[in-house]
């Protein structure tokens, strides 16, 4: 504090003043997002799939947070405007050969390179890290460098070792991790193409006055059809081509006369009066003991 040998303290050492704001590496900052997930801030893995606005996500993390919306997650206000597993791709990437990832044993004391990305561009050769432009393909997924899109100038995916082949237009090119601008450029799009498939698809199906009246139709006529039938009246039965196929055959012989193949039983045409049925006479008994031998005199 001074006044210990000739030390004079200065103003900085006994008032202390607001901390520095750290400043972040903005290459850093730029690499981090091209190797972890925005949603579940872990490694990219495969399968990768990102959405409308170019952002990049691990498959599963996304399939996660649609089937269980209602959970405290971090980050969802970044997946906020995804709606169903019908709002993302998958990419279709072309790995580095030229990093190891995973295959190293790293104990720690290795330095890893940021700038290493674990994919590249299929025509140019420039990684994925954060330094290049690149944008990916909604018709098939294929992610291709924006100098590779300017050198070539085709409306046909022209992946390298693969037959893609599909057919795209310029509408169809979306940028991954973009600038704030062309992050909100994107947004108006998707809300552009999400409104107008909302209206063809009113258009496309009748108001809903012509619902109800359809389907009070129907539920009138099934009423109708259900009180016309009488429970006391059969219907016909059906007659059997062949007296064979009658269900009844095996245990009628009856019923499989070719003139009458449904008829059971012999049953008196006059139901009014009942008819008369003779009594049978009395069957003889059988004797049960038996008969004994006839005795001699002796």
């Amino acid at each position: 504090m001074g006044c210990d040998g000739g030390t004079i303290p200065k103003r900085h050492e006994l008032v202390k003043g607001p901390k520095k704001v750290e400043k972040v590496d903005k290459n850093a900052a730029l690499a981090a997002r091209w190797k972890y997930c925005a949603l579940s801030t872990e490694k990219l893995r495969r399968p990768i799939v990102t959405c409308d606005l170019g952002r990049l996500y691990n498959k599963d993390a996304v399939i996660e947070f649609l089937l269980d919306k209602s959970a405290d997650r971090p980050n969802s206000e970044v997946v906020s405007h995804l709606r169903g597993i019908k709002d993302i791709k998958e990419l279709n990437l072309t790995d580095n050969p030229a990093w190891e990832g995973e295959r190293r044993n790293t104990k720690g004391d290795r330095y890893e390179d940021m700038h290493c990305a674990m994919f590249i561009c299929p025509v140019v050769g420039l990684e994925m890290n954060g330094k290049h432009r690149f944008c990916f393909l909604r018709t098939c997924g294929c992610v291709f460098s924006d100098r590779a899109l300017k050198e070539v100038k085709t409306e046909i995916c022209h992946k390298v070792g693969q037959t893609c082949g599909d057919p795209f237009k310029e509408e169809d090119l979306v940028v991954l991790n973009g600038t704030k601008e062309e992050v909100e450029k994107l947004r108006k799009i998707m809300e552009e193409k999400r409104a107008k498939a909302k209206a063809t698809k009113k258009i496309q199906t009748p108001p809903k006055p012509f619902l109800q009246r359809a389907k009070l139709q129907q539920k009138m006529a099934k009423t109708a059809a259900s009180q016309s039938l009488d429970p006391l009246v059969l219907p016909a039965p059906p007659r059997w081509s062949n007296p064979w196929q009658h269900p009844e055959a095996w245990r009628n012989p009856g019923a499989r006369g070719p003139s009458s193949p449904w008829k059971r039983s012999r049953r008196p045409t006059n139901l009014s009066s009942p008819a008369t049925v003779q009594p049978s006479a009395p069957k003889p008994r059988r004797p049960t003991g038996l008969p004994t031998p006839p005795t001699t005199s002796k």
